[in-house]
């Protein structure tokens, strides 16, 4: 009975060992196993930010140089020079979205709105006023207003961010439209070979638009005061081409004028922009 018992326990204890030795094992290959692939998330559209903006000019320079005159008597076509003429520009506002690429570059397109108003005036000219008698001369003054409409591209160097404010420093190019008013014009009557026997009289030029070719330089300097929204507050100088600004007006054109009658020079601003930069994800 002994022996049997014995023999019993063995046979139970080498099982026993034989399983601990199974588990452990596989224990061993549960611990040293390969690192399975993880899923990543994947973020849709991380990057993308939508923008608008606001501008107020504190400088505005620009010009034009001179405008076409008619003479009714011969048909003949000459050149005035203005004596003084500037822009006058309002404030400004803007729209669009952008992509942060890096921590270090962001890119965007912006669609802009502007108005202002172009004013010019000539001295003594060598012509008539329109409709009036010959052998007399003729001053104008006058001004237009118009509207300015801007597609522009801009590119962002940020400069690193610093306790919560980042510096930055940009570059733009794209095109306006500028779309004039009539330029409403006094012409006054000066003695010549003749006296002038009218007052001096308002006449109508109808505006004229173009696209023209524009350049801006952005720097300032942004602060994220809410998740995914940021403020920034900096500078822009943005250059117009010059382009067409008004046609002849209806008398010299029933007199037989024909085409453009004055072109400016173009003009540039000196902004102070506030915007606000939203990301989306």
């Amino acid at each position: 009975m002994f022996k049997k018992v014995m023999s019993h326990s063995m046979v139970v204890a080498l099982l026993i060992g034989s399983g601990s030795g199974a588990m452990s094992a596989d224990l061993d290959n549960i611990i040293y196993a390969p690192e399975l692939p993880r899923t990543v998330p994947v973020e849709i559209g991380n990057g993308w930010y939508l923008r608008g903006d606001v501008g107020y000019d504190f400088s505005t320079d620009g010009d034009a140089t001179s405008f076409r005159t008619f003479n009714a008597i011969d048909s003949s076509y000459g050149t005035q020079n203005y004596s003084s003429s500037s822009f006058d520009t309002d404030v400004s506002v803007g729209f669009g979205a952008g992509y942060q690429f890096t921590d270090w570059f962001r890119a965007e397109g912006m669609l802009e709105y502007q108005a202002g108003t172009f004013n010019a005036a000539s001295g003594t000219g060598s012509v008539p006023c329109s409709g009036v008698v010959t052998d007399t001369l003729c001053s104008t003054s006058g001004a237009a207003d118009f509207n300015a409409y801007g597609m522009m591209a801009n590119g962002y160097f940020d400069l690193g961010t610093f306790s919560g404010f980042t510096p930055y420093v940009g570059a733009g190019a794209g095109y306006t439209l500028i779309d004039y008013d009539n330029y409403n014009a006094t012409e006054t009557c000066v003695d010549g070979g003749a006296a002038c026997a009218v007052t001096p009289v308002n006449v109508s030029h109808t505006g004229e638009q173009s696209w023209r070719f524009t350049y801006a330089l952005m720097a300032g300097l942004s602060y994220e005061f809410m998740r995914n929204l940021k403020a920034d507050l900096g500078y822009r100088y943005v250059n117009v081409d010059g382009g067409d600004t008004y046609a002849f007006d209806s008398a010299s054109q029933a007199a037989g004028a024909s085409g453009v009658q004055s072109s400016d020079n173009g003009f540039s601003r000196h902004e102070i922009k506030a915007s606000l930069r939203y990301a989306l994800w």
